[in-house]
């Protein structure tokens, strides 16, 4: 450290283009492509030497012919195209053949669907070549946006150092973006930043930096790298339904509380958590940082993950240590945190992979200061978000399910809850508060409120209550985790099922149907919708309507003595 006390940077030393291939790839695996790509001198640039000279040395102290090599590769035995930047060629700068190789690359990834890996090293566009230099950014960024209309994977390795137009195009583009330990990144380099005031301190940003303004996803050391790519690469493929047949049944729970028994539940201290739950039932877990806006929220974490032999993502809202005070805000989630499970939710479109929620939390972080930071938009746009998906969404209520807040994540095809947990407009001394003024009052209004998951069953705005074991989830966390994994794979097998559009039919018929007061309005209703959406959604609203039709008409209360044909 400095006697400042801020933190002293060892970053590490730059490989060449060749050194990178021979550490992240399989033995022999490069095939490199696109060499055919002229570098032109668009200004007869010449400072101290003629550009042209400047390109022959650059050669021979690379080895390669530019600042980026672009091939087919494979990694773990699984194929990827890559670009790999060399700061040997020219401080791995971006002239108009490394933007077209890049661009090449990627069409090539999309025409090919394998995934596209990016490891750059950069200090940024080349000046030599002017404003032709500056455009590579948007014509590299333009083959990203290809990328992911066509549902392919994109990965980033931000390498020592990563900067300018680099930076600030294709490598910030990717779905995950890894940084090599100690490396310094930034869109402005010190040297560029001293141009703006002599008298500063020529300060730069450190992978280590951004992962805490939740700018990348994870910092990895150099020699980790290889292996974070094989387990992210697999992970961000599609896999098959499972045969439901194959899936082992669920234990039908017993002994449902109700009222204010199930909120004591709900609540108790011990109770496991979204992280518990992530890491018990899923494989190689890879968790997600930020909202790429400035900001990283522990109150929401995600990533990556597989469940059973299913790629998906996954979402939780994280109580750690159940203090307002602590980093997790006991789960209350902000703005920042809401943004990033819309970005986890997009991903989950993005590549086709279901996405998986867990629901734990009294309600969203809404001090004054969240509420001038967008709360209320981010709320929303998660439900917008949600509802427009097409890929397979399971919403699994763990505890506390407190309004709005916690309502953002539960836009699914299948939503499930724990025995002993609560879902509720809100908290029950809220509500009390609101109604009586009254905070005491809130085990009258918990059993006036229908907040059990018995309450949710018989109004339709669950599917299905998981077993807890004997004396709750607190009492053996570890046979929670076991109970909750064949519903939740049944469940999410149930989802797969169908076409992309006729999910989000499902979705908004089952929320329009909830509250309708009775059998003739609800197959009113379905019908209606059934001609709107098309056959698909009829044979669904079919399906409703036999449900509904199971219930007893309610017939209308006489009119009282004296009133008729008034």
């Amino acid at each position: 450290m400095t006697t400042d006390g801020a933190v002293q940077h060892d970053p590490p030393s730059s490989l060449s283009a060749h050194e990178w291939i021979a550490l992240l790839f399989d033995e022999g695996s490069f095939d490199e492509a696109f060499t055919g790509v002229p570098t032109p001198d668009p200004l007869n640039f010449e400072d101290s030497q003629p550009y042209a000279a400047r390109i022959l040395e650059a050669r021979k102290a690379s080895g390669g012919d530019e600042a980026v090599l672009v091939g087919l590769a494979t990694i773990g035995g699984q194929r990827v195209i890559a670009a790999v930047s060399d700061f040997r060629f020219i401080g791995g700068s971006m002239g108009y053949a490394v933007g077209e190789r890049v661009v090449h690359a990627m069409d090539r990834a999309a025409s090919a669907k394998v995934p596209f890996v990016a490891l750059t090293c950069s200090g940024g566009a080349r000046m030599q070549e002017g404003m032709v230099a500056l455009l590579q950014m948007s014509k590299t960024v333009a083959a990203a946006a290809r990328l992911h209309e066509a549902h392919i994977p994109m990965i980033s390795v931000l390498a020592h150092p990563t900067t300018g137009g680099v930076y600030a195009s294709y490598a910030t583009q990717a779905d995950v973006i890894v940084a090599e330990r100690g490396a310094m990144i930034g869109f402005a380099g010190p040297r560029v930043r001293a141009v703006h005031d002599e008298d500063e301190p020529r300060e730069a940003l450190f992978a280590e930096d951004l992962l805490e303004a939740g700018q990348v996803d994870a910092v990895v050391a150099r020699e980790s790298i290889r292996d974070t790519l094989i387990t992210l690469v697999s992970l961000m493929r599609p896999t098959p339904a499972v045969d439901p047949d194959l899936l082992p049944p669920a234990v039908q729970p017993r002994n449902l509380p109700s009222g204010w028994a199930a909120v004591q539940a709900a609540r108790h201290p011990d109770r496991p958590r979204a992280l518990a739950y992530i890491r018990g039932l899923t494989a190689d877990y890879f968790p997600f940082r930020g909202d790429r806006e400035g900001a990283d929220d522990p109150a929401l974490v995600g990533g990556l993950a597989r469940l059973g032999d299913t790629n998906v993502v996954v979402i939780g809202q994280e109580r750690g240590d159940l203090s307002l005070s602590g980093p997790r805000h006991d789960g209350r989630v902000s703005a920042a945190g809401y943004r990033k499970a819309r970005r986890l939710m997009r991903l989950a479109e993005r590549l086709q992979l279901p996405l998986v929620t867990f629901i734990d939390t009294p309600g969203a972080h809404d001090g004054i200061a969240d509420e001038a930071a967008g709360l209320a938009g981010a709320i929303s746009e998660c439900l917008a978000t949600m509802s427009r998906l097409t890929t397979p969404c399971v919403s699994v209520v763990i505890g506390e399910g407190g309004s709005g807040g916690a309502l953002a994540l539960t836009v699914a095809d299948r939503i499930l809850m724990q025995q002993n947990a609560m879902f509720a407009i809100t908290s029950p001394e809220g509500a009390a508060a609101i109604l009586f003024r009254d905070r005491e009052r809130a085990p009258e209004v918990a059993d006036a409120l229908g907040v059990s998951a018995a309450d949710l069953l018989a109004l339709g705005a669950i599917d299905t209550v998981v077993a807890e074991p004997a004396g709750g989830a607190h009492a053996d966390p570890d046979g929670a985790i076991r109970l909750l994994r064949p519903a939740l794979r049944r469940a999410l097998t149930e989802a797969m099922r169908g076409r992309g559009p006729q999910r989000r039919s499902r979705r908004e018929q089952r929320v329009r149907v909830i509250g309708v007061p009775n059998n003739h309005a609800a197959a009113a209703l379905l019908r209606n919708i059934g001609d709107v959406l098309g056959d698909a959604a009829g044979a669904l609203g079919s399906r409703f309507r036999r449900r509904v039709e199971e219930v007893p008409a309610v017939e209308p209360d006489p009119e009282p003595a004296g009133q008729a044909g008034s």
